[in-house]
């Protein structure tokens, strides 16, 4: 158990002929339904499981070989838990069937299927690297019609850029940041995940409209912040900037970052620092200067970087250099005791 909200699972805990068992018995109990498993590497079954209870959401992280699963009608009428389940496609390719239309999967491919329908995929994969994430949620919890829903199983949504793009790097980031998590964390958690997921689907489907108030306005957040991160080296981001970038007004961007507390330009000065404060913390990056750190990141003026610096961290930026630094949990991150 790590930090309370999520539980580790390998084959490797039994010998090679029980593996396989193992895993099939493990996965039915995890996402509570039936199926048919079936590996090519069944004689000796390498796989774990890094699975999230989020209570309205389940999000597993599974590596794994080669595997087939069929779920079939027989099996939908004897067990139904009456959830859609999204695969967000890691270090893995393969086909999902469904309905009689077979479709290809590759890396970064996110698809949607119904534990109420019958379906078939096989996954081809590399043990030792996380294969697929799976999401499950009960019905009621994606806010959209399922007739519109129906027309969307089992074809692949494109993950590694727009809408999708921001899902699966949360997902990245849920597990990459475990430990940082507390039980108190998990309605959160839950309802962004349900967001993303439904702003996802909702745009594939050009269904934006049926999103609820607080959904849409939760999205467009994630997705503000998402742009400050991928532009912190850029001197000339603005909170105009940002407001032209997502089509609203600059009151609309102030008043959607109010709700966190703070405002844009104080947003994008805090993931700056943020971002100072680990290269500084990077023994790799020891010989680049204070003053090359803090203009990659966009302060240009180095005295003005060290007063603001200062008055975070409490500390100069040179003298946190300094300090002994060990590796944070998730090996990354530098951390100062």
């Amino acid at each position: 158990m790590v930090g309370m909200l999520v539980t580790e699972f390998s084959t490797e805990v039994v010998e090679p002929p029980e593996r396989f068992a193992l895993w099939a018995e493990s996965v039915g109990r995890l996402h509570d339904m039936r199926t048919h498993l079936r590996s090519t590497d069944q004689h000796d079954f390498r796989a774990r499981i890094r699975g999230f209870d989020l209570g309205k959401v389940q999000v597993s992280f599974m590596s794994h070989p080669h595997l087939e699963i069929t779920r079939t009608a027989k099996q939908v009428r004897q067990s139904d838990p009456e959830m859609f389940q999204v695969n967000y496609v890691l270090g893995s390719e393969g086909t999902v069937s469904l309905g009689g239309s077979d479709n290809w999967l590759r890396g970064g491919d996110l698809t949607l299927t119904d534990t109420s329908r019958p379906y078939q995929a096989d996954i081809h994969a590399e043990a030792g690297r996380w294969s697929h994430v799976t999401v499950l949620c009960h019905r009621q919890f994606l806010p959209l019609p399922e007739k519109q829903l129906r027309q969307l199983l089992a074809v692949p949504i494109r993950g590694r850029s727009g809408m999708g793009g921001l899902l699966t790097r949360w997902l990245t980031d849920l597990s990459t940041h475990a430990d940082e998590f507390t039980p108190a964390d998990t309605a959160t958690l839950a309802q962004v995940t349900l967001d993303l997921m439904s702003s996802v689907i909702a745009q594939h489907l050009d269904a934006e409209s049926s999103l609820s108030p607080e959904a849409r306005q939760n999205t467009l957040a994630l997705q503000v912040k998402a742009f400050v991160e991928q532009h912190l080296a850029d001197p000339a981001m603005t909170p105009r900037t940002i407001a032209d970038a997502h089509h609203i007004s600059l009151r609309s961007l102030q008043q959607l970052l109010a709700e966190d507390g703070t405002s844009p330009a104080a947003w994008i000065r805090h993931r700056r620092l943020e971002r100072c404060r680990r290269d500084l913390a990077n023994p790799v990056l020891g010989a680049k200067p204070v003053q090359a750190v803090a203009e990659r990141w966009g302060f240009g003026n180095p005295a003005h970087f060290s007063r603001l610096f200062r008055a975070t961290y409490g500390i100069s930026p040179r003298d946190y250099r300094n300090l002994p630094h060990d590796t944070c949990a998730n090996g990354q991150l530098p951390c100062a005791h």
